[in-house]
């Protein structure tokens, strides 16, 4: 059996005296799209901001096997751990093209940096026709299409998503969906936050549900779609 991606053992983090994760234990295998569901509150972005090195954390957090404990936000991005976070979280001063560019801050691979580059506006035409826009001046589907971008360019082996579809239009959120669903039958693996727990569940190959920092259910995808108890709790039927 092969070892996952990417794992936690144990993983507590505090806000002061705030104990906002209780060892949360779980894993993303290669090639997997794994959703973390739950409230507001429930911890959902805290772990993907340990997961990248951005709050401090107690536990183990493993990728390919690595420790991370000690490893800074940066050299985990070298690694192949990119995030997209949650409030898009775009440069809004800097157009497009130059936010893409940052994104690729890290590597020196100019032939292949283009190649990702012209990926990234093939999955995403919008970007292309707004190359030398503000990113500050976008809309906020067109921003959320330049955040997952912009992790794409570190050219990571996993993407963590958090919060896509915040605040967008019904259609523009399917559209991000179609995406997400094309980058893993690509061969991205994804770690996905998401509120909006249906969308989630019906492309994850497994999800974990949240709740006040702990995990409390894990299964299929489309089994927990399926679940009277999440079914009640956070898909509202």
């Amino acid at each position: 059996m092969t070892s996952p991606l990417i794992s936690t053992d144990n993983l507590h983090v505090h806000y002061g005296s705030i104990h906002a994760l209780k060892g949360v234990t779980f894993q993303v295998n290669q090639g997997e799209i794994v959703s973390l569901i739950g409230a507001n509150g429930a911890g959902k972005t805290t772990t993907l901001r340990a997961l990248s090195g951005l709050i401090p954390s107690t536990g183990k957090i493993y990728f390919q096997e690595q420790d991370l404990s000690k490893v800074p936000t940066f050299k985990r991005v070298g690694l192949g751990i990119a995030q997209s976070p949650e409030g898009r979280g775009v440069f809004p001063l800097m157009s497009v093209e130059e936010n893409l560019e940052m994104g690729a801050y890290s590597r020196k691979d100019k032939v292949e940096i283009k190649r990702d580059r012209d990926m990234c506006l093939e999955l995403f035409p919008r970007l292309k026709e707004r190359l030398w826009q503000m990113a500050g001046t976008m809309s906020g589907g067109e921003q959320q299409m330049l955040a997952i971008s912009r992790a794409l360019m570190s050219r990571p082996k996993i993407l963590l998503l958090d919060e896509p579809s915040l605040g967008l239009a019904p259609l523009i959120v399917a559209q991000i969906f179609d995406i997400v669903k094309k980058l893993n039958q690509d061969g991205m693996t994804i770690l996905l936050v998401e509120q909006n727990a249906r969308m989630a569940l019906k492309i994850s190959h497994r999800a974990y549900v949240l709740e006040t920092g702990k995990i409390v259910m894990q299964d299929s995808g489309s089994n927990l779609l399926n679940n009277d108890e999440v079914r009640k709790s956070y898909l509202g039927v």
